[in-house]
């Protein structure tokens, strides 16, 4: 018995001759009710997965077939074929393809292991038109036969493989399935959907046409059905038959080799909708030949939803391979760097051997020229529809804007042109909607301004609410407002754009060069006189626990901030670090007070008295808190806030008493 079997196997199993019946696994259970209940309204998907399931198939074989030819002297053809039986009321999909051994059909039409089930039932939105439309997306399309299918039945044989080593798997889709040894005259795999009473529309040669047309014209591989007979005429009464027995019922060409203007949008909708597994359309598409050193072809498309595994680090990502329109893999990665995964499509050369392997597209010079020209005209993409149409790049950027920011930190040659796509929310509408790009920051700073400035924290409202902004605010001088995680990051690798570099408001000292006004600081050399007694009375109170106390004029509201010194790591960047379990050396903060506020005054009254060294810790804290820092000990913090709220208290009760 075979590892799977015994994995799946339920503790009830009935055997026949060879008939063996095994339970489905929970997830499956749970998402066959889903699809014969809850998804009826878009039935006609069964075809489109099942036919593109059969594509995949036969794509498979040709790629063995390339390593070992003798798999394909059976039937060098590969094809599809469509067929209904009115009397049997079944309806059958057909393919020459890979097939299936004994072991695959069970780990493949019975287990989570390769279906995905667990992701899409997670991914479930309620909205029955969008579920249905993830089906493919997920890899669980197989099952949406149940949506029109009382009994689905599946007879497959692996290529290369003997007639007698054939398979049936069959179920009706409550819980169970049987597999069974059967004898296969030919390779590849039958789908045989046993139709519910009210599916008998389906029975028509007319109907399977046009959803055929509707959603798999695209398919690469013909696709035949039965040729309809002639009905009666009043010329005639005798019912004539056409010609051959069969005929292709779809365009069976490959789309990227047609003449963009003999191609209409629906035709590049379905080539994407095929090969994303995406009911959606893309946002938009490139379609490019290129002739000169190489000879190459590609269709490239941006979609407009987050693929569930966008950001599984084992998922499979990359263009559709072909050489000389011959299927060479699924998921060639080598053609676009990771910030780019979200893009699909296909790329066909005459410049590469058949048997090409991963290895030697790893070690390519002409995988590199064609990386950098495909990875050009996606960019190109996104700024043509960022200029052109700003509502639909809205839509891009907020399924894919992270991943964009991880761009300036892989590809260093075009770090200015994945600058000129970045989006961030900033104090201009000061609003969580990320839709300010560098070009318009830089149209509205002011002619004096030296620096692109940015706070980072780990929400947006604490960034928004950051001390470190209050200056600013006053000023008039926008700053960028960063709360992704990535954030941090993305700043750590793009010091600068056109020019203008980027400046931390929580880092260093202030310093706004032209912007300031003198005459409005707080911070005279009065004033640091008036406070230098103060200041270091507190030092020795925090100790080590910082790395200086000074003023500030970077404060308008607030009593304190803290900000790290020039070279330290940033405090958002500190957290990110722990959270992701690396072991990060505390980087001591910089306390900064504003002299001109009442609690600073206070303070520094109290210098010499019992609560002083309270009165400074308790800012200190307040100052980590309004960073969007934590406390090391949460309960002294309030401890210390009691104990001075019941000194202010005391004092008025004092003032209220008769003398």
């Amino acid at each position: 018995m075979s590892e799977t079997e015994t994995v799946t196997k339920t503790a009830e199993e009935t055997v026949g001759t060879d008939k063996t019946t095994f339970g489905f696994q929970a997830e499956i259970k749970q998402l066959l009710q889903l699809m014969i209940h809850a998804l009826y309204s878009n039935k006609e998907i069964f075809l489109r997965e099942l036919i593109s399931n059969a594509s995949d198939a036969a794509d498979k074989l040709r790629f063995e077939g390339m390593r070992d030819p003798m798999l394909m002297t059976e039937d060098t053809e590969l094809k599809i074929h469509v067929a209904y039986d009115t009397a049997a009321k079944t309806i059958t999909i057909s393919d020459n393809g890979i097939g299936m051994s004994r072991d695959e059909v069970i780990k493949h039409l019975g287990t989570i292991a390769k279906s995905g089930t667990r992701e899409f039932l997670a991914g479930l939105s309620g909205d029955k038109s969008k579920d249905a439309n993830m089906i493919g997306q997920f890899g669980v399309g197989f099952y949406s036969a149940f949506i029109v299918a009382d009994t689905v039945a599946v007879v497959t044989r692996k290529a290369g493989a003997p007639a007698d080593t054939g398979v049936r798997w069959s179920s009706r889709g409550e819980g169970e399935y049987e597999v069974e040894s059967v004898v296969k005259p030919t390779r590849g795999t039958d789908v045989i959907l046993h139709l519910k009473e009210a599916e008998e529309e389906l029975l028509s040669g007319w109907q399977l046409r046009r959803i055929i047309t509707k959603y798999s014209d695209h398919i690469t591989l013909p696709i035949y059905m039965k040729k309809e007979t002639a009905e009666k005429t009043e010329e005639s009464d005798t019912q004539e038959t056409f010609g051959p027995t069969e005929e292709v019922v779809n365009q069976a060409t490959a789309l990227w080799t047609m003449p963009k203007a003999e191609i209409t949008d629906d035709q590049y909708r379905g080539l994407y909708q095929h090969i994303a597994h995406d009911f959606e359309a893309p946002l938009t598409w490139s379609h490019n030949k290129v002739e000169g050193k190489l000879d190459y072809t590609y269709v490239l498309y941006i979609p407009q939803r987050v693929p569930f595994d966008l950001y599984h680090s084992n998922k499979p990502k990359g263009l559709k391979l072909y050489v000389q329109r011959v299927f060479i893999m699924d998921d060639a990665e080598q053609f676009l760097p990771n910030y780019l995964r979200f893009v699909r499509g296909v790329v066909d050369t005459n410049d590469l051997p058949l048997n090409v392997s991963r290895e030697l597209l790893q070690n390519s010079r002409q995988i590199d020229s064609m990386r950098s020209a495909i990875v050009k005209r996606v960019l190109t993409m996104l700024e043509s529809l960022a200029q052109n149409d700003k509502e639909k790049y809205q839509t891009f950027w907020k399924a894919f804007g992270q991943v964009m920011k991880e761009g300036p930190a892989e590809d260093f040659a075009n770090k200015q042109q994945i600058a000129k796509l970045l989006r961030f929310s900033s104090t201009h509408a000061n609003n969580e909607v990320q839709d300010v790009s560098l070009v318009d920051y830089l149209a509205r700073m002011p002619s004096a301004q030296k620096h692109i400035y940015f706070v980072a924290a780990e929400t947006f409202n604490a960034a928004k609410s950051s001390p470190h902004l209050e200056v600013f605010r006053k000023k008039g001088i926008e700053v960028l407002l960063l709360s992704d995680r990535v954030d941090e990051w993305l700043m750590s690798h793009l010091q600068e754009f056109e020019g203008k570099t980027f400046q931390s408001v929580s880092r260093g000292s202030l310093n706004l060069g032209e912007l300031s006004d003198t005459t409005e600081s707080t911070v005279t050399e009065s004033v640091s006189a008036e406070f230098a007694d103060t200041i270091t009375e507190m030092k020795a109170v925090l100790g080590d626990r910082v790395k200086d106390i000074r003023l500030t004029d970077r404060l308008t509201d607030s009593p304190a901030c803290i900000v790290v010194d020039e070279h330290d790591m940033s405090a958002q960047m500190e957290r990110l670090m722990r959270a992701a379990g690396q072991a990060v050396p505390a980087a001591k903060p910089i306390l900064e007070l504003n002299p001109a506020h009442v609690m600073i005054k206070r303070l520094k009254q109290v210098s010499g008295s019992e609560h002083f060294s309270d009165w400074t810790w308790v800012l200190l804290d307040q100052a980590v808190l309004a960073e969007g820092g934590h406390l090391d000990d949460p309960a002294h913090f309030v401890k210390r806030f009691n104990q001075l709220l019941l000194s202010l208290a005391d004092q008025k009760m004092d003032v209220k008493s008769p003398v």
